[in-house]
């Protein structure tokens, strides 16, 4: 990904990428009377949902935020429910993903997450990696800063075996090494259960997304949703910096 695959939008289009920041099924879960856990196995319909209608819809690249780096934190008891429940997603819902022609890829720190999620995610990988349908992106024990850091460490190994002159080393070396560098920028954001922030997510690749907060908690968040947020991001002009003058004469 380099610096410069902006371009301005006109009224009515398509993101090429939409990330989500799924959030709120704890709340849900309190909201009904139920466990925490549960929350998030309600959670998982929402995402069959969004998947769906993204790929209904014709977005190149869905990038979800399943758990986050910090969510270790958590109560272990919550933790290992949550790695279950992921593990349980992957046995079951790979062989319809592949089925619709989507796609599926993991990023963030895989060497935290047991040997038997990590070969399911490889094989899931594997499998799917010659589908041209939606590109579904999972981002599991995933940190914006991580992946800025991860991505400078291989810069300097480079430099520091002369492969790369430390004058070369700029946005676009840096964005070619970060998670989602092959990807379209993230064009929309999305953030449910009301929160406005970003949570360490995808801190590059969110430099000029547009962002969309919705009071929804995640659970509640199906298709019909993700099209109030689809319409609303082709209601706003984009500039990245140009005039309106500059826009009109690009024929935005």
């Amino acid at each position: 990904m380099t610096s410069q695959p902006f371009s301005p939008s006109r009224a009515g289009e398509l993101p090429r990428h939409v990330a989500v920041i799924m959030d709120g099924n704890n709340r849900w879960a309190r909201a009904h009377g139920l466990s925490g856990i549960r929350g998030h196995r309600a959670g998982v319909e929402a995402v069959r949902a969004v998947i769906g209608r993204a790929a209904e819809r014709g977005i190149g690249t869905l990038t979800l935020f399943a758990f986050s780096s910090e969510n270790w934190k958590r109560p272990a008891s919550e933790v290992s429910a949550l790695m279950e429940l992921f593990l349980w997603a992957l046995k079951r819902e790979v062989k319809k993903l592949h089925a619709h022609d989507i796609r599926l890829t993991v990023i963030g720190d895989r060497a935290e997450f047991s040997d038997a999620i990590q070969q399911y995610i490889a094989r899931a990988e594997a499998l799917t990696r010659d589908n041209r349908g939606l590109h579904l992106v999972i981002a599991a024990n995933y940190g914006g800063r991580w992946d800025i850091a991860h991505a400078a460490r291989r810069l300097a190994e480079r430099v520091a075996c002369g492969e790369l002159s430390p004058e070369a080393v700029d946005e676009e070396s840096l964005g070619a090494e970060v998670s989602l560098a092959d990807e379209a920028p993230v064009d929309l954001c999305i953030r449910t259960s009301g929160e406005q922030r970003i949570s360490n997510f995808l801190l590059w690749q969110l430099a000029y997304a547009e962002f969309y907060f919705t009071p929804e908690l995640w659970p509640d968040f199906g298709a019909e949703a993700f099209d109030a947020a689809l319409d609303a991001y082709g209601a706003r002009q984009r500039r990245f910096g140009m005039t309106q003058e500059q826009i009109e004469a690009h024929g935005a």
